[in-house]
């Protein structure tokens, strides 16, 4: 599962529109259909935002992980 589709399932858990989660963490609303297309790909600090938003690793979005948990731990490191 890529990036985008993590993404894309937490959209549709949280029965949220993009433009939406766009207008929450304050990027352009259309900067998600475009990473939807392929067009553009998400920065750091956008995939940052977004983790912080649904308090989800950003591991688990990159798809490192299927656990969605925040370690605590690492941020003490």
């Amino acid at each position: 599962m890529t990036l985008v589709d993590r993404i894309w399932l937490l959209l549709e858990e949280k029965e949220m529109t993009a433009y939406r989660l766009a207008k929450e963490v304050s990027l352009p609303t259309s900067q998600l259909s475009q990473w939807k297309s392929g067009k553009v790909k998400p920065s750091l600090e956008a995939v940052r935002l977004i983790a912080d938003y649904f308090n989800v690793s950003i591991d688990y979005l990159l798809g490192r992980t299927d656990n969605p948990e925040i370690n605590k731990w690492e941020m003490f490191i």
